[in-house]
């Protein structure tokens, strides 16, 4: 397993696991994960990496839907910064302890603050990483909210 479904699990999160193969890549690997599960890609969110005011080692976790992608400034706003920007990759990876593509909000070295696209809240559940490309979880997006203590914000474009 995972340390997302570990996190999960010591948690007590209900979640439910669906592991996917790609058949073809394109230019947008989440919304092929969201065709390879069968499902909307408004449902299946991405969990960028950002650093704030400029320093690499202050950093975030953003989600959003496959299905849009992150708008810089509003996140910034809502983390009440200046200034955000997607980390690189290496910063991501040493941070978060997932590969890219297989960033899950769950389980991170290092916990941090957490912003959630408000569309989340009106969905059911929500797919994310679960921590490996080829695994993602389904939760409830109030159980996310709770658990990472996750600031709920307009943050998509």
């Amino acid at each position: 397993m995972t340390p997302a479904i570990d996190y999960l699990r010591h948690h007590k999160i209900p979640f439910s696991l669906h592991e996917y193969q790609l058949q073809h890549s394109s230019d947008n690997y989440g919304q092929d994960v969201a065709d390879a599960l069968g499902v909307p890609h408004r449902r299946l969110f991405k969990t960028l990496l950002i650093t704030l005011n400029g320093n690499p080692k202050t950093l975030a976790a953003a989600l959003v839907p496959v299905s849009g992608s992150l708008n810089l400034k509003l996140a910034a706003k809502a983390l009440g910064v200046k200034k955000a920007e997607l980390a690189d990759a290496a910063a991501a990876e040493k941070s978060s302890g997932y590969v890219l593509g297989g960033i899950s909000p769950f389980g991170q070295k290092k916990p941090l603050p957490t912003l959630l696209d408000r569309t989340a809240m009106a969905l059911p559940t929500m797919f994310t990483s679960g921590g490996r490309r080829g695994l993602q979880v389904e939760v409830k997006p109030a159980h996310l909210v709770r658990t990472l203590g996750a600031i709920i914000e307009n943050i998509s474009a």
